[in-house]
């Protein structure tokens, strides 16, 4: 059985609306359809995919989501867990710079050693990490905060 994409994540949030807003408002998803599952979720579209799944965290879940889904998340008050982080490729290094600034989101510049890619790291409302990729072409005189080479000099 060989694996073959990844289909969606699921974020458990305590507010549902807000994590749909972000996702919309910071990263340019937009809501769409989904099934009716007998408890509230968010379906958030790339293009025609959905990517980005909203439902109640575990302190918010009713009998029929736990039933359902399961354990739905530890209620933990910040991070990710054992995931780190969920990275997305991304175009338009400049306008995402400005349109961050723009919404007061915190974020972080990074470039890995070896790679052509031009990272920016921010955090969705429930403690996310998110990857943004940029191809190193775009990066043309934007200097990261960080480069991994650095932090391997003696």
């Amino acid at each position: 059985m060989p694996v073959s994409h990844i289909e969606h994540f699921l974020v458990a949030a305590d507010d549902i609306d807000a994590t749909r807003d972000w996702y919309a408002r910071v990263l340019g998803m937009r809501p769409g359809p989904h099934p009716d599952f007998g408890f509230p979720v968010h379906w958030m579209y790339l293009g025609e995919t959905d990517i980005v799944h909203i439902g109640p965290s575990a302190k918010a879940a009713g009998e029929i989501q736990k039933k359902y889904l399961g354990r739905t998340s530890q209620g933990s008050d910040k991070g990710t867990g054992a995931i780190d982080h969920i990275a997305f490729r991304a175009t338009g290094l400049r306008s995402t710079l400005e349109h961050l600034r723009r919404e007061k989101i915190p974020f972080s510049q990074r470039r890995a050693n070896g790679q052509a890619l031009f990272q920016l790291f921010l955090y969705d409302p429930n403690g996310i990490k998110i990857e943004l990729n940029f191809a190193a072409q775009e990066a043309a005189g934007v200097e990261p905060e960080l480069m991994a080479s650095e932090l391997m000099k003696s």
